[in-house]
């Protein structure tokens, strides 16, 4: 499944259920620590932007397909005053035109959408990489670019700082967890035969850098950060590299996988035992982690790392 599809998963699926109605809830203003200013009410549609408003202090008044972004972002924890407007790719315009807005942050992948935010000033924010190599400092300028979009300049270089900080000292606690692991190879799976290497343009790039590991893909990724790939390519893995699956993976999938040939011959197990003579190779499987969400998702991805259980061989 591609990303694309992911990104439309949700499309024929209907909106939150749970979400208060616009129309008849009043909708507080939001205050932050670091300024007594009220910052604009936002609506995104995107999950990346989404994710680092809330991580900010600033979560933004509605969003698209809240239910499915605990599935696939997880963390940070949506607010419960956040309305979901309905699907990301194709926002219910009645719901949207109920809401009291001040901004519309977006970014490139939901252009078709403008022409329904009406004279709502939009401000069109990427946080991704466009380098090959992705860097930590590919990502302070989308980030403080965010941060004047909510007229919060100083809250974005504060939760930059913050967060740099925070990933470096992640990284310190898993070499003391795990002195050996170095490597890692970060995946996520499809069915039991496709899966999605993160590659060096991805997040997990400077994720792991400033954490002191190494991100191990076998070619360059798309402009998700990803490349398709086949089970049975994990064979080109060295040994001392350690597999990290993220999820969303079904235990149907898990037992599908535990019962394939091909994965018993690379040597991996969900079920590993830590102590057993004859350990299998290095794996870990990590909740969803998003890999368009900047700051964000490099902050998840190394607290979940710092503390993830790691099965089979760590004495690599």
């Amino acid at each position: 499944m591609s990303l694309c599809s992911v990104l439309l998963l949700s499309s024929c699926r209907s909106s939150d259920a749970t979400s208060p109605s616009p129309a008849s809830e009043t909708q507080t203003n939001l205050t932050s620590p670091h300024s007594k200013q009220t910052p604009p009410k936002v609506m995104t549609p995107d999950w990346g932007i989404a994710a680092t408003l809330i991580a900010m202090g600033y979560p933004p008044v509605a969003m698209g397909d809240k239910p499915f972004y605990r599935e696939w972002v997880g963390k940070p924890l949506i607010p419960a005053t956040t309305y979901d407007v309905g699907t990301r790719y194709q926002p219910n315009p009645e719901m949207f035109s109920q809401l009291d807005l001040d901004v519309v942050i977006d970014n490139s992948f939901y252009k078709h959408l403008q022409p329904m935010y009406g004279d709502l000033p939009i401000h069109s924010i990427e946080l991704t990489s466009s380098s090959k190599i992705a860097t930590w400092e590919d990502f302070i300028e989308p980030t403080l670019a965010l941060g004047r979009a909510i007229d919060q300049p100083q809250a974005a270089q504060t939760y930059l700082d913050e967060s740099k900080n925070q990933i470096i000292q992640a990284g310190q606690t898993f070499h003391k967890r795990y002195p050996h692991v170095k490597k890692l190879a970060v995946v996520q799976f499809a069915d039991t035969n496709n899966l999605r290497m993160f590659s060096y343009n991805s997040l997990f790039q400077p994720a792991l850098d400033a954490m002191g590991l190494e991100l191990i893909a076998f070619d360059d990724g798309n402009q998700w950060g990803f490349m398709p790939i086949m089970l049975g390519d994990l064979a080109q893995l060295d040994e001392d590299t350690c597999l990290v699956v993220v999820e969303p993976i079904g235990d149907l999938l898990k037992v599908e996988l535990e019962a394939s040939l091909v994965w018993q011959r690379l040597g991996y197990s969900f079920d590993a035992n830590p102590n057993a003579a004859n350990k299998n190779r290095c794996l870990t499987l990590l909740p969803a982690t998003w890999n368009n969400s900047g700051v964000a998702s490099m902050n998840v991805l190394a607290d979940r790392l710092m503390n993830a259980t790691l099965v089979g061989n760590t004495d690599l």
